[in-house]
């Protein structure tokens, strides 16, 4: 009888100590903890839960999702894990940066249970702990960067502080799966700089880019002259070169046209009263030419026979016919010294052999 009230007694006990939900650190995280069900021999584990049984005051076992049979009296479940992944504030926090600015910085953590046992007895409350430890690394790792690089690589900033949380979490059985940074806060005058700071690059660009323009646009009005100034002297040249070769072809045509004219000239006056026909040409070429004189120049040589035209005209036909003998005469010449040039030639050949002998 009496061993029987001491078995109720216990079992009252153990259900009043399992029944009271465990709290972990602050207000904000004990709703990531669980109620620690009662041992009634046959219990159902949700789905996501790790469920930390001991005998006897021992750890003995892990029980899986589903159906599950526990010993009375000798085994309680201890510990109760939540395997899904959990989100946590990290509360507003001060640091400051490398080039001494005061930040006032906060940030969500994302975690994981990996291991069930080491996150039951290897810390007392694992989500305070990596709190904690994600606000001493945020310090660590702003101090370590100006005020510019924060806002510039908060990215690996994150990266960073995953890194850090992991090693030490490690042996928590809790992995960090993201840092994100909610806020950063600076100080109102530090802020008034900055948006100075922002203006004053603002207005460089665009002087700069003003600057740039103007260049641009000269070395485009530039290129733009000297390409017109060669397309000017290569156009003069083409008309240069046009005009040369136009005025050879006028040459040659006039040349051509001379030629013709001459040579038919000269069969004409190899015809019967040729010489009576040029006699009457050179005649009226006289007078035409001598009517001329006063309307080209003032100054004015007249013959002492001006009134008598049949002197003119045979003063003309004589000046033509000095001229035919002239050319007659050379004509003759230029013969006999084509006829005598062999004879010659064989003169010297003749008085050389001569002189040998």
């Amino acid at each position: 009888m009496y061993l029987l009230k001491q078995t109720f007694l216990l079992l009252l006990l153990t259900h009043s100590r399992q029944t009271v939900p465990a709290l972990w650190g602050s207000r904000a995280q004990q709703r990531w903890a669980s109620s620690l069900p009662m041992n009634t021999v046959v219990l159902f584990v949700p789905q996501q839960e790790a469920w930390v049984v001991e005998r006897m005051g021992r750890f003995h076992r892990i029980l899986e999702p589903g159906l599950n049979f526990l010993i009375p009296i000798l085994d309680r479940v201890k510990y109760v894990q939540s395997l899904k992944e959990i989100v946590i504030d990290v509360p507003e926090q001060s640091a400051v940066s490398l080039d001494n600015v005061t930040l006032q910085i906060d940030g969500v953590l994302y975690l994981r249970i990996l291991d069930p046992f080491k996150a039951s007895y290897g810390v007392e409350d694992p989500e305070y702990a990596v709190t904690q430890l994600a606000q001493t690394t945020m310090r660590s790792e702003l101090g370590k960067l100006t005020l510019d690089k924060v806002f510039r690589e908060r990215e690996s900033l994150n990266a960073n502080m995953v890194h850090s949380i992991n090693q030490a979490s490690d042996d928590w059985g809790i992995r960090c799966l993201r840092y994100e940074i909610k806020d950063i806060h600076v100080p109102p005058r530090v802020k008034e700089s900055m948006q100075m700071q922002v203006e004053a690059e603002r207005k460089k660009r665009a002087t700069v880019l003003e600057s740039e323009g103007t260049r641009e646009a000269a070395i485009n009005v530039a290129e733009g002259r000297k390409q017109a100034q060669i397309l000017a002297s290569e156009g003069q040249k083409a008309e240069q070169i046009n005009k040369a070769a136009g005025e050879a072809n006028a040459v040659l045509a006039k040349a051509e046209a001379k030629a013709k004219a001459i040579r038919l000239l000269s069969e004409a006056l190899t015809r019967q009263n040729g010489n009576a026909a040029a006699s009457l040409t050179v005649a009226e070429q006289y007078v035409s030419a001598f009517s001329n004189l006063a309307k080209e120049s003032n100054t004015i040589l007249l013959p002492s026979n001006t009134g008598d035209i049949s002197s003119m005209v045979t003063q003309a036909m004589a000046i033509y016919g000095s001229l035919s003998k002239t050319k007659s005469t050379a004509d003759s010449v230029s013969v006999t010294a084509e006829t005598n040039e062999p004879i010659l030639e064989g003169n010297t050949v003749s008085e050389t052999e001569t002189g040998q002998k």
